[in-house]
């Protein structure tokens, strides 16, 4: 059958009737996610001949790989927000890296948890409302909350987290899997680097020397361990018996974690790996050109699995009886980054980047204290100190920024040759002028409100709003005129119990677990409770609110 979506438009909310696990006539896919942290497409299959990855390659070569794909920003936590939601971190309050760092080593820090609009959710709170068993191991990283993340988004989110604990081994699954060894930190030690350091290219814009060569090979050492975990995950899902009913994503959260690459809105920092495979062969060996956003990525998951797209996703669903329109751009930010605050966006056309630096007065170096740790990082410092650097070295580590960058990707892939003076570029720099307006107009772009005043109206007095306790909805011959909505009692059947919370945009979870550490269903309507005796808790959840006191109640249905 195909699946009828009835949306409701609400003003800026739109609501979307999800038809139920049992309704499902055609059988779900299983979808698997690999994503690793800080990688551009140093990847044997997108041509790079120094990485050593036959895992990685031969899903690639019996899927889709795509060219062309873009994160939102040039860090973790800002990405992971929008690939969770669907949104631009800049639309939902999550555009600062990371709101647990700030005001961070002042005399009266604070930290905050990011409140979206309150339809905002995450998507896999709409692949649980369809029956599927959704499992996080374990990276969120989501902005609106810190760990442990609000119940309502995933059936189990920790390092044992696994599609194999799903109860029903019938009941589809969305897994994904984290590999962190990828990560910039676990670039910081070349005293043992495992790739001959004469064999990697160096970009123009560092120096070329055996600390920087050191250093990239390291890179490479730690992208080698990475498609050994792939080649494993792969493994274990055929041993399953799940690699033929199953959908294998593989991405990056965004580019290499070396300097001028992460945090910066260049093709480094924001270009990434995508891959593909679906059962069967099917599309074996093709190579994708289109442009892909990072928010693309939940909205094209809900539409391989038959659940409606929710009409305020930002994202655009590329595969699926849903798939959107190809994108003519993608657009990335950058804003505060742990201590220091920074504006700047990008667009990115198939042809062109145009970049606007909203502090043009500050260098290209601002002060991150993560990033110093980083050995090219140190020797770029030390060189710039002695006046050695030249060309796009020392353009990079400049003391100032232009107010605006324009580069020709292909003739350029590095982009060090800004055009923006160019009279040839006048008119594709008046459109990517306008790409930048329209789209920070039609998004609501936060950026431009200081984060002090965001803060406020998120966090009223700088306290945290606290989701209400819900309430037993209870119908049934006994209680349909009672008002005593926060007990159990007495029913006969047949009747069912449904749950309210008065809070604004609040998900609702339960379980029949007495365990201190319960597994929590997303409530999605009203419990039919057959005859016996049932103990029912309850709580709240609305993302970056504190979450509610439990409702607890004991019902014996007769």
């Amino acid at each position: 059958m195909k699946y009828i979506s009835i949306v409701l438009k609400i003003g800026a909310v739109s609501l979307a009737v999800l038809p139920s696990y049992s309704q499902q006539a055609k059988k779900q896919p299983n979808i698997l996610w690999i994503s690793t942290e800080d990688l551009s497409p140093h990847l044997g299959c997108y041509g790079d001949k120094v990485a050593k990855t036959p895992n990685i390659d031969r899903l690639a070569a019996q899927g889709i790989r795509y060219e062309n794909v873009f994160t939102t920003a040039a860090i973790s936590a800002p990405v992971r927000a929008g690939i969770i939601t669907g949104m631009y971190q800049t639309s939902i309050g999550c555009m600062h890296m990371r709101t647990t760092s700030y005001r961070r080593g002042v005399d009266n820090p604070m930290e905050f948890t990011a409140v979206p609009p309150h339809y905002v959710k995450s998507f896999t709170e709409y692949l649980r409302a369809a029956g599927y068993y959704c499992t996080n191991n374990s990276k969120t990283d989501y902005q609106f909350s810190k760990d442990p993340v609000p119940a309502s988004i995933w059936d189990e989110c920790s390092t044992k987290a696994h599609y194999k604990n799903r109860p029903d081994k019938s009941q589809p699954f969305f897994a994904v899997f984290n590999w962190v060894g990828t990560h910039e930190s676990q670039n910081w030690d070349i005293s043992n680097v495992k790739t001959d350091p004469s064999i990697v290219q160096v970009p123009p814009y560092y120096p070329d020397n055996l600390i920087v060569r050191r250093n990239i090979a390291k890179m490479y050492d730690n992208i080698a361990r990475l498609d050994s975990v792939v080649g494993g995950l792969l493994t274990e899902l055929e041993k399953e018996g799940e690699l033929e009913n199953t959908i294998v994503f593989f991405w990056g959260d965004h580019g290499d974690g070396l300097p001028r690459a992460k945090r910066w809105l260049y093709d480094s920092g924001l270009k990434i790996p995508l891959i593909i495979k679906f059962p069967g062969g099917e599309k074996k060996g093709t190579v994708d050109k289109r442009l892909i956003s990072s928010i693309d990525l939940g909205p094209t998951v809900l539409s391989l699995a038959g659940v409606p797209v929710p009409v305020h996703m930002q994202g655009i669903p590329f595969l699926g009886d849903q798939t959107g329109e190809p994108r003519d751009a993608i657009f990335a930010a950058r804003d505060r980054v742990d201590e220091s605050y920074d504006m700047i966006r990008a667009v990115r056309t198939k042809n062109c980047l145009y970049i606007r630096n909203y502090y043009p007065n500050e260098p290209f170096p601002i002060w991150v204290p993560y990033l110093n740790r980083m050995p090219i990082f140190q020797e770029m410092l030390r060189l710039d100190a002695e006046g050695a650097l030249t060309g796009p070295q020392r353009a990079w580590m400049a003391y100032t920024r232009p107010p605006e960058e324009l580069y020709n990707v292909a003739s350029d892939p590095f982009q060090i040759h800004n055009l923006i003076d160019d009279p040839s570029m006048k008119l594709t720099l008046h459109d990517m002028r306008d790409l930048l307006d329209k789209w920070t107009l039609e998004t609501h772009d936060m950026g431009h409100m200081n984060e002090p005043e965001m803060i406020e109206q998120m966090w009223p007095g700088g306290k945290q709003p606290v989701t209400d306790i819900p309430y037993f909805i209870i119908n049934s011959p006994e209680e349909r005129a009672s008002k005593n909505l926060r007990t159990g009692g007495t029913y006969s059947s047949p009747m069912t119990l449904s749950f309210y919370c008065p809070t604004h945009g609040a998900s609702i979870v339960y379980t029949y677990e007495k365990t201190p550490d319960p597994k929590w269903q997303l409530y999605n309507g009203p419990l039919h409770l057959p005859k016996g005796n049932h103990i029912i808790r309850v709580k709240a959840i609305r993302y970056g609110y504190r979450e509610s006191n439990e409702l607890s109640g004991t019902f014996v249905i007769k």
